[in-house]
């Protein structure tokens, strides 16, 4: 049955539920509070990652967070604050990080990556799109043994798991990248991943999303979400109402401040990610991440873009100077005679992870509203999981069996 769908949010999630709703015959009108040129889904690192199956809590990241809270140039920062939702966050984030829940998270993690990357590749293939992506696969790269052998375990894990990992030597990595000038001893290559450019990405599904009739508001701002026996009757923006049969709630890290309006807790935390591009010749050819400093590397349509840091600090668009110099300075610190210009550094943005406390996303419906889907706290895997995340969408709006069980991605779990 056709219906009326408005999906809160215009980001990689957001924009993949339309693509599939409207190949679905449902209507649809997409409603996001910038001009879909910022954000997340802008600056991210283009990856789609099956190689990344561990969850953000994992063991061993709590006292990591511990040592680097005071150091705001630290991969991954936490910065300290009173508030109710981040103590709560902070406590379900530990519960989460056992030894037993990522091992039950690693698989399903896989799955919905590798499900991505394959409708990725359908979109690519199809004559509508003409856009940036590449299956190269992804280089770990590390300077210290310590690091190495943490980072083989991981992939050892990943064999396990069914993908091709090897295990490079400095030889061997300088073979790939030969004009890279890498400063380290070795690395742990994954074959599964690839990488896109997501400002090729974002502009034309918007394009085609509007060829096929789905109305897009930017500059719309949800002010209120109207509910009347149990569903949602009316979207409320600072232009207009809206009325519809469904509602997709795909608005990242905002998402909280609107199912608080539905009596709904979904635990979210902003995490601030940050990137710098460099459009002269760096010799790079294949997506690497510096292991010891966190940082990811993405040869882009044009530029090459260094990515990275998670700073869990609210929801905030304020550039922190010596966050952007750590990524410069580990690229740096990897690629010989590579230095980040004052210029390039000045230009650097930032983008807001929505981060679960189980490093899973919200892809469902909440037992407390019955025509609302909730989809989002991907954290770092936004870009990865767009295409699988929406397709999970149509198919709960369409009444469709899903094409992965839902089951540990549900709205309303316990942490």
């Amino acid at each position: 049955m056709k219906k009326e769908v408005i999906i809160v949010g215009g980001g990689i999630i957001g924009l993949c539920s339309a693509y599939y709703l409207q190949k679905e015959g449902h209507q649809v009108t997409v409603i996001d509070k910038s001009n879909f040129t910022t954000g997340a889904s802008f600056v991210n690192a283009g990856y789609i990652t099956p190689s990344h199956f561990m969850p953000l809590a994992a063991p061993g990241m709590i006292t990591k967070g511990l040592k680097w809270m005071f150091n705001s140039s630290s991969p991954f920062y936490v910065k300290p604050r009173l508030d109710l939702d981040f103590f709560k966050w902070s406590l379900a984030f530990k519960r989460s990080a056992t030894k037993e829940k990522v091992e039950r998270a690693i698989p399903v993690i896989k799955d919905i990556n590798l499900l991505s990357r394959d409708l990725y590749e359908d979109i690519k293939n199809s004559t509508d799109f003409k856009f940036h992506y590449e299956r190269k696969g992804l280089l770990m790269c590390y300077q210290s043994d310590k690091v190495g052998e943490e980072e083989w375990q991981i992939g050892k894990r990943g064999i396990k798991e069914g993908l091709v990992v090897k295990n490079l030597s400095k030889e061997d990595v300088d073979k790939l990248e030969p004009r890279a000038n890498l400063n380290i001893k070795g690395a742990v290559y994954f074959d599964s991943d690839a990488h896109m450019t997501p400002s090729d990405f974002m502009p034309e599904m918007i394009k085609f999303l509007k060829s096929k009739g789905v109305v897009i508001y930017s500059r719309e701002e949800v002010l209120d979400v109207i509910v009347s026996d149990k569903s949602v009757s009316k979207v409320i923006t600072n232009k207009r109402e809206i009325k519809a049969n469904e509602v997709v709630l795909a608005a990242g890290s905002w998402s909280p401040l609107i199912t608080k309006k539905l009596g709904i807790k979904i635990p979210i935390q902003a995490g601030k990610g940050y990137r710098i591009d460099v459009s002269r010749d760096t010799g790079i050819t294949i997506p690497t991440i510096l292991c010891e400093a966190k940082v990811a590397v993405t040869p882009m349509h044009g530029f090459t873009r260094f990515a990275g840091t998670m700073e869990v600090g609210g929801i905030n668009h304020a550039i922190n100077p010596a966050r952007v110099n750590a990524i410069a300075n580990a690229a740096k610190h990897f690629y010989n005679g590579l230095d980040i210009s004052l210029e390039e550094k000045a230009n650097a943005d930032c983008g807001l992870r929505p981060c679960s406390p189980d490093g899973l996303p919200y892809i469902g419906r909440s037992s407390k509203c019955e025509n609302l889907t909730i989809a989002t706290g991907h954290a770092m895997m936004g870009w990865s999981l767009g295409p699988a995340t929406g397709k999970l969408v149509s198919e709960i709006i369409s009444d469709k069996k899903t094409t992965i069980p839902l089951d540990a991605f549900r709205v309303d779990r316990r942490f």
